[in-house]
């Protein structure tokens, strides 16, 4: 019996990359044949964060030569797609208008399916571009915007244990390397002056961290930071030492809140062996993040798995991926559909941004 070969492209926009990818699945095997990121790293350093407006233009700027780009080096023709995927949300409400109407006009053009996707079931799935998992797993999502946990039970089954009740991670690291004078993305910058640095010179807070649940708080540990800069001259030692002591601060955080998330996965799934957490988003690509987690994977008799370095930021690969699962089951979108700058994964999570998470 011939395996069904299904072919989608993946269109990404909803912060400062634009992405296209065409990702192709027969039977089981999943292949990543292009996946084209440009970046918008030069456009908004000066600015120290991501300026929308200027976000959205730029993606507008390129998008069609990316998507040309995805399809010469796939090597495909537009009559060799099945579907148009796009990002639909959350994100930046420019950003994700430039990447819809694209998909929604190749969409309408070729006669060929449109689907809307959650930005977050990409990076829930991206693990799956490179090797094949089993349901359920638990998800940590690590980025810009978001941070959170979700136990991924099925496909299009999602339930959130855990957020950010302010700042995403990766928005703390930006917002500290800002503090610190070390410039835009600021991930990769703390990562590099920490090498060098004392981490246990500053006693940082850690917010939630005596709480028995999941969710995180990045603010006042921002705010500890920007008080101990005003009153220090920012050497290069003091920078590498802030760094250091920051990320160790971040790494005993994410260690504590994982393992609280952990047990809550086991008691939901009812396992005790054989369990998989799914680490994704930008900041995954952090090494000292991902060596705390492989120490806390053995104390808890776990397995960590980090999708490569491309797929952890933002990228069509993921966006074609998730299409593709939505191609299979037909879910499908009207062209009338419009982009959700807010759109939780789990559709039953509260929105938590400001509120108290204690339990009780």
């Amino acid at each position: 019996m011939r395996k069904k070969l299904i072919r989608v492209i993946g269109i990404e926009s909803s912060c400062d990359e634009t992405s296209v990818a065409i990702v192709e699945k027969k039977g089981n095997k999943v292949r990543v044949l292009s996946n084209i990121v440009r970046s918008q790293i030069d456009i908004h350093k000066i600015y120290g964060g991501v300026v929308p407006e200027l976000a959205a233009r730029a993606h507008s700027d390129v998008i069609h030569e990316v998507i040309k780009l995805a399809l010469k080096k796939a090597n495909v023709s537009f009559r060799g797609i099945h579907a148009i995927a796009a990002t639909a949300g959350p994100g930046l409400l420019g950003g994700l208008l430039v990447g819809v109407i694209a998909g929604k006009t190749l969409a309408n053009y070729l006669k060929k399916p449109f689907i809307a996707i959650n930005h977050l079931e990409g990076h829930a799935l991206s693990i799956k571009l490179e090797r094949e998992i089993n349901y359920p797993y638990l998800l940590l999502l690590v980025s810009g915007g978001h941070t959170e946990f979700t136990i991924i039970k099925k496909f299009d089954t999602y339930k959130r244990i855990g957020t950010t009740i302010d700042d995403a991670l990766g928005e703390a690291f930006d917002k500290t390397a800002r503090l610190l004078g070390l410039g835009y993305p600021g991930g990769p910058k703390i990562e590099q002056y920490a090498l060098d640095g004392d981490k246990n010179k500053f006693k940082l807070p850690m917010p939630l961290i005596h709480e028995k649940n999941s969710h995180f708080s990045f603010a006042g540990l921002k705010s500890a930071v920007a008080n101990i800069v005003v009153k220090n001259r920012r050497t290069e030692k003091f920078k590498r030492d802030m760094s250091a002591s920051f990320q160790e601060t971040i790494n005993k955080i994410i260690f504590v809140k994982t393992q609280n998330a952990i047990n809550d996965f086991r008691n939901s799934v009812r396992a005790k062996k054989n369990l998989k957490i799914v680490v994704a988003g930008g900041v995954a690509a952090n090494k000292s993040i991902r060596q705390s987690l492989e120490q806390l994977g053995v104390k808890e008799n776990c397995e960590f798995l980090f999708p490569s370095m491309k797929y952890c930021t933002d990228n069509g690969a993921m966006i074609a991926l998730a299409g593709i699962e939505r191609f299979e089951r037909k879910k499908f979108n009207k062209l009338n559909f419009k982009p959700r700058p807010r759109w939780p994964l789990d559709k039953n999570a509260v929105f938590m941004k400001g509120k108290r998470a204690v339990e009780g």
